[in-house]
């Protein structure tokens, strides 16, 4: 499975991205429940609202999916970190 990188902006993104992870691997929600012992009912419920979801749930999902967590400082365009000049 190739996951290219996936820059996340809100939780909300986070269950169609865990989603589409277990569905490459032809992993179902109770497979996927039983490898990090979870119930089915708990892996639907983060995927349609993964803000429920603990840090270290999300580290051990993401692992069980050959997922990783990269924490970043953001990027920002050169203009707006360069100084205007000349406009004031």
């Amino acid at each position: 499975m190739t996951i290219r990188s996936q820059r996340l902006i809100t939780g909300t993104q986070l269950g169609p991205l865990l989603r589409g992870a277990r569905k490459s691997l032809k992993l179902t929600q109770a497979q996927l429940a039983r490898r990090v012992g979870l119930s089915q009912r708990r892996i639907s419920e983060f995927e349609l609202d993964p803000n429920a979801l603990s840090v270290a749930q999300l580290l051990t999902i993401c692992n069980q999916l050959g997922l990783q967590v990269v924490i970043q400082q953001k990027e920002t365009h050169l203009q707006e970190s360069e100084p205007h000049q000349g406009e004031w």
